[in-house]
């Protein structure tokens, strides 16, 4: 089983270096950094480490770098591809039970979930989680506990999909997307870090935003599929 982990990063220079080594200790996995031009010293980093990367001329923003990652990932006759954070907040010990996930349930898609088997705390990010996931329980009848966690595991059919279809995001929008073709979902109980150096995109204001935005993304879906009945 050939598999690619797709690690996308923007200005992650204290962050990087660990994240690789994390990945490459515990697994032998292939990997791709996908800087997506960095105004720290993040290409630098990589370049004096060796790292496996494709570094982009401008900014293109987190949807365009897991694109490029799933076109690398089936021009090279991947069997399965891996979103995983650059900014350590991913722990590599669980890439192994995502695949396995797919490898012996025929599942299309895994994601790393915080909330299998433990409760989601009361903040305002959560509670937006939770109203995400209400949604696409209402769009789709499908339950995913934790829709917005950026760990994920594609199989050959849902990698096929990101290259056929220029316009999917590695966000919750996607899932209910990929629901609807037919594929199939799983989440697997993994445990997350807190990010140690940097600053996440994700501030309170443009938390509630996202939250907002995906809302309606999975309720025009929501629409379109019902007049397509």
């Amino acid at each position: 089983m050939k598999v690619l982990i797709i690690i996308p990063a923007y200005n992650e220079a204290q962050n990087i270096e660990k994240t690789v080594k994390d990945v490459t200790e515990n697994t032998d996995y292939d990997y791709i950094v996908i800087n997506d031009c960095s105004k720290d010293n993040t290409k630098e980093v990589c370049e004096k480490n060796n790292f496996n990367m494709l570094s982009l001329p401008i900014n293109y923003g987190l949807t365009s770098g897991i694109q490029l990652g799933m076109k690398y990932a089936y021009q090279n006759g991947y069997d399965i591809a891996i979103q995983f954070d650059g900014d350590g907040q991913h722990q590599a010990k669980y890439l192994k039970d995502l695949v396995n996930e797919i490898e012996k349930n025929n599942v299309d898609v895994a994601i790393g979930s915080r909330f299998v088997t433990e409760k989601k705390p009361v903040t305002t990010r959560m509670i937006g989680s939770r109203l995400i996931s209400f949604n696409i329980k209402l769009t789709t009848g499908k339950t995913i506990k934790d829709p917005t966690s950026g760990m994920r595991a594609y199989n050959q059919k849902a990698i096929w999909e990101f290259n056929r279809n220029a316009s999917l995001t590695p966000e919750p929008d996607t899932l209910v997307y990929m629901i609807k073709k037919g594929l199939k979902i799983k989440e697997v109980q993994v445990e997350m870090k807190e990010r140690e150096f940097g600053e996440s995109y994700l501030n309170p204001i443009r938390s509630i935003k996202y939250m907002m935005n995906m809302i309606f993304s999975i309720l025009f879906i929501r629409s379109i599929t019902r007049k397509n009945k």
